[in-house]
C-alpha cells in the first residue's frame, strides 16, 4: 500500500489523514507560506476501476506474475449484476468495471489501482494524502509566489487522468 495512503495501515484511519494535513497546513503558515488545497473524492469510485488497466497495473508496478495474476483476472472476470424487484428481473449486465464492494480485496484493489497517481502529483511537487477515495492535494508557496502556483495547477492538471471512466 502506498505510504499517502491512510486507509487500511494499521493504527491509521480518517482522523490520522485528516491530523497529517492539518499539522502540513499550519506548519506551513507558521513559515510564512500560503497553502492552496484540492480536496477530491471520486464519484462511484469503486465502479471506475477498469479491469483490463488494474491487471495491467498489478503486474507492471507490484511485479505480480503468473499464478497470482492469474488468480486476480480470475476473481474479477466474468462478473455479472441483475436486479429483481417486485417479481421482475432486469437483464443481465457483465461487468467490465469496478471491483466488488463490500468485500476485503475492493477497496485494496481501489487503491492499488490509483497508486501511480502519487507518482505523477510527486513530479509536480504537490503534497498528497488519502483515504481510500477521497484525496487531499496540496502545496505551499512563499506569498510572493503565489501566482506561479496557479500557473503549475494548469499544467499538472493533465497529467493526472487516471484513465478511469467518467461516471454520471
Amino acid at each position: 500500500m502506498p505510504t499517502t495512503q491512510s486507509a487500511y495501515h494499521r493504527f491509521h484511519s480518517t482522523e490520522t489523514a485528516v491530523t497529517k494535513l492539518y499539522n502540513d497546513l499550519l506548519v506551513a503558515a507558521d513559515g510564512g507560506q500560503m497553502s492552496a488545497l484540492c480536496l477530491l473524492d471520486v464519484t462511484a469510485a469503486f465502479d471506475t476501476v477498469v479491469h483490463t488497466l488494474l491487471l495491467d497495473r498489478l503486474a507492471r508496478q507490484f511485479r505480480l506474475r503468473e499464478n497470482v495474476l492469474e488468480w486476480f483476472r480470475s476473481y474479477l472476470s466474468d462478473r455479472t449484476f441483475g436486479a429483481i424487484y417486485g417479481g421482475n428481473t432486469s437483464r443481465v449486465v457483465v461487468i467490465f468495471c469496478s471491483v466488488p464492494q463490500g468485500s476485503v480485496l475492493g477497496p485494496r484493489l481501489f487503491i492499488l489501482y490509483i497508486a501511480d497517481l502519487t507518482d505523477n502529483i510527486d513530479k509536480h511537487d504537490v503534497n498528497f494524502h488519502a483515504y481510500a477515495d477521497d484525496s487531499h492535494l496540496y502545496i505551499h508557496v512563499i506569498a510572493a509566489t503565489r501566482f506561479q502556483l496557479l500557473q503549475d495547477s494548469n499544467t499538472a492538471s493533465p497529467t493526472l487522468d487516471t484513465g478511469c471512466p467518467q461516471t454520471d
